[in-house]
């Protein structure tokens, strides 16, 4: 009787213990949802202070100008996923946003000097998340270039040099490419559009089924997501506080300032060269993808620029 009686009391102390912690511990805040996203009547308790929302779609949107056919239940509906994906995929969001705060500076003259309309900036945010990849396929670059069409826009491109990897360069190259396709197109809806399936892949398409417009066409997922893509991306990235992305300007990637150096002869060692010029191999790699070897193959005495970061950035 007594180790019962024992029993009993121990259980009392540790539910009264218990009882003590759950009232002393404090309440978590809750954490307001973006602007974007949608309350509606969801009055219930928050489960755990965690909770995800719909996102509600911009009233209108457009691409280079051109409207995109919202009120098309199935356009209303590609448009969302893309809103949804890029708005809840968080890590890759902000890693975007501050990419875009180095990157974007550099690419946007050049669009504008080619009259490409500036939201073609977001086409390379979609093909490379504005880092210098390699696809399975074999596009490289921030832009995403296959080998033979960079040769035909007038990129080196070879094991020693390839200068698909040449933001600059590789920039001029997605331009004429995109001038092209609007020629052929006659909107820029298209020319984005066929920046990822080819001119003759949607052309083709618009002939077959008897469309004039990328939102009338019926294509493979990944082109038939590529636009709705581009719009969300862009909208993100236009304004990401009301997506819930809230990234300090100083905590963005910035440019380091360079000076280009006239290289017209070979260089047998890069490194060499590197520390001839105040840094190491690693830093003049990054500041120049477009050398692919640690030497550089100059018989024809070709003049190349090579970026060479102002002095007190590496220390």
């Amino acid at each position: 009787m007594k180790k019962i009686l024992l029993g009993a009391g121990i259980a009392i102390i540790f539910i009264i213990i218990i009882s003590a912690i759950q009232q002393a511990a404090p309440t978590l805040p809750s954490v307001p949802s973006p602007e974007h996203v949608t309350h509606g009547n969801q009055k219930g308790k928050r489960v755990k202070n965690y909770n995800v929302y719909s996102v509600n779609l911009p009233e209108r949107l457009d691409f280079a100008g051109e409207e995109v056919p919202l009120h098309q239940p199935d356009i209303r509906e590609r448009v969302d996923r893309e809103f949804l994906v890029n708005t809840y995929w968080q890590s890759n969001g902000i890693l975007l946003i501050k990419r875009a705060q180095k990157y974007f500076p550099i690419m946007e003259p050049i669009l504008a000097e080619n009259g490409i309309p500036d939201d073609f900036k977001y086409l390379a945010v979609i093909e490379s998340g504005l880092q210098n990849v390699s696809s399975p396929a074999g596009a490289k670059g921030f832009w995403q270039i296959m080998n033979g069409t960079g040769r035909e826009l007038g990129l080196e491109v070879n094991d020693n040099i390839d200068e698909r990897y040449h933001l600059e360069k590789a920039t001029q190259a997605a331009c004429d490419y995109l001038k092209k396709s609007k020629e052929k197109f006659g909107n820029w809806t298209l020319a984005g559009a066929a920046y990822n399936a080819g001119n003759a892949g949607i052309y083709n398409q618009l002939d077959a089924q008897g469309v004039s417009s990328y939102y009338d066409l019926l294509l493979g997922e990944e082109t038939g997501r590529y636009v709705f893509r581009l719009l969300a991306i862009k909208e993100i990235l236009k304004n990401p506080r009301n997506f819930g992305f809230n990234v300090d300007p100083e905590h963005g990637y910035d440019l380091i300032p360079t000076k280009n150096v006239l290289v017209d002869y070979e260089v047998d060692d890069l490194a060499a060269f590197a520390k001839a010029n105040k840094i190491n191999y690693k830093i003049l790699k990054i500041h120049n993808p477009w050398l692919r070897e640690p030497k550089l193959n100059n018989q024809s005495k070709k003049e190349y620029l090579v970026a060479i970061p102002e002095s007190g950035y590496y220390k």
